[in-house]
Formats: C-alpha cells, structure tokens, sequence
C-alpha cells in the first residue's frame, strides 16, 4: 500500500493524535503519499452543529498545518489536505465554495447521513425502509455528478435490512454509476479494525461484479491506525474474494482547478 487519503486529526472531535504523528507512521509504513481528510465543516442555517465534524473556524489551521506539514516532509512523503464531505444539497454549493476558499484540495465522499442531516435519519443505523436506501444511493450519485469527489469513502455505510433483492437493485446501480463517473471505492479500515457491519460483503460482491475499481483507506482517528499491516491484510483478502479491482493511488479531483 502506497497511499492513504483517509486521515482524521482531534478538530473532529473523535479523533487524537497531532498531524505529526499521523505523518511519522506513514513514513515508517512506507506510505509515498498521504491525504488528511477531516470531517469536512458545513455552512448549516441558524444554530444546528454536528458533534463530529471540525468548525468553519477551525479550516484555516488545519489546512495551514497539513501544508507545513507537506513543506517540510516534502522529501520523504507527499502529502495533500483534503476533507471527508456529505453531499446535503441545502448547503452543498456554499460550503463547496468555503472550502475552496480556504485551499482545500480534495474531496471524499463519506454520506453519513440522509438530506440535510438535521433531523435526519443516519445510514449507519438499521433500516428496512428501500426510501432511505434509495436515497443514500441517489444523494451519493449526486454527488459524484458533480466532477469533485476523488472517491466515496465506506460506500457500504447504508444498513439496509430490508429484503436482499431491493438493496442489490440499488447497489448494483450505485455500483454502475460509480463506474460511469469513474469514482473508486474505498474498502474501510476502521469498519475493519474495529469489526463494524461494514465492509459489508454483499456490497462488495456486487461491486466484484460490476468491476468497480476499489482503493484502500485507514480511517485513521490515531497515528497508529494509519495503513496497520494487519488492516491491510483483511482488505486484500477481501478484495481477492470478490475479485475487485484494487488502485494503489488515485489522481485528485483538484478543488483549486475545478
């Protein structure tokens, strides 16, 4: 494993560690490049907050500390400065265009939750309902339309249990239009590390066939979760069973250039 795009820092309220650290493990890992993707902040109307996700006022120190960082690694590691987003069309273009302002780079796409997350149902907590399957997946589509996600982040956050045929029409679509869009898949450490529903094998049997093409990524909330060999490990396993196709690296949809 060469790179890692998924790298959390405390501004998000659940993760530790300082940048540094999370920078040293990836040298001596033998990273070539690393992404610091922090909840993104999100330009909500009136007082409404998430708990998880760094302030607006918070931005400009962490990305001036990730390129300090890059400036003075610059010849051991390559780093970029990025943010793990939902796509809530409310505050999509306005908060887009914040975080352009600022000099963030990238974007991944992490759907955490559903419309505009006040008041909204979470896809990681269990449902049956195919209206909030069908809309994870047309709010992430919508998403990558836009040209600005490098990749989804745990696409197979949505716990559906309703019955098997409907989530693998909507996957299978999912699947489709991540292919048209050529946006990779992440298979998530942290889900792995920490035994989590997802990855969730009947999504990625789906996406084995579809041949999507699928990427790795740490989730890393502490420095020492950064690429842990033994995460890397069960995601090449994984990866073999469904016969997915595995990118060690992924050019940036720059936010600065698009």
């Amino acid at each position: 494993m060469i790179a890692n795009y998924h790298t959390h820092t405390p501004r998000c309220g659940h993760a530790r560690g300082g940048e540094w650290e999370y920078v040293e493990t990836a040298v001596e890992r033998g990273l070539k490049i690393l992404g610091f993707s922090d909840h993104s902040p999100c330009l909500f109307d009136g007082s409404y907050y998430s708990n998880y996700r760094m302030r607006p006022e918070q931005l400009e120190d962490y990305v001036k500390t990730v390129l300090t960082l890059r400036d003075r690694y610059e010849d051991k590691l390559e780093i970029h400065v990025g943010v793990e987003i939902e796509y809530y069309p409310a505050f999509w273009e306005r908060t887009v265009e914040f975080l352009r302002g600022n000099g963030v780079e990238y974007l991944i796409l992490g759907q955490h939750f559903l419309d505009n997350e006040i008041n909204a149902h979470y896809s990681g907590s269990q449902t049956a309902r195919e209206e909030d399957l069908e809309k994870y997946c047309f709010q992430a589509v919508t998403a990558m339309e836009t040209g600005l996600i490098t990749y989804f982040a745990h696409p197979d956050l949505i716990r559906f249990e309703g019955e098997d045929a409907v989530y693998e029409r909507h996957i299978r679509q999912l699947c489709r239009d991540a292919n048209r869009l050529q946006v990779p898949l992440e298979i998530n450490f942290l889900g792995l590390h920490e035994n989590r529903f997802y990855p969730h094998e009947p999504f990625w049997k789906i996406a084995g066939e579809e041949k999507c093409t699928v990427i790795f990524g740490a989730d890393a909330h502490s420095p020492e979760s950064v690429c842990d060999p033994e995460d890397v490990k069960k995601a090449r396993m994984l990866a073999e069973k469904y016969d997915l196709r595995i990118t060690d690296s992924v050019k940036l949809r720059n936010l600065q250039q698009l």
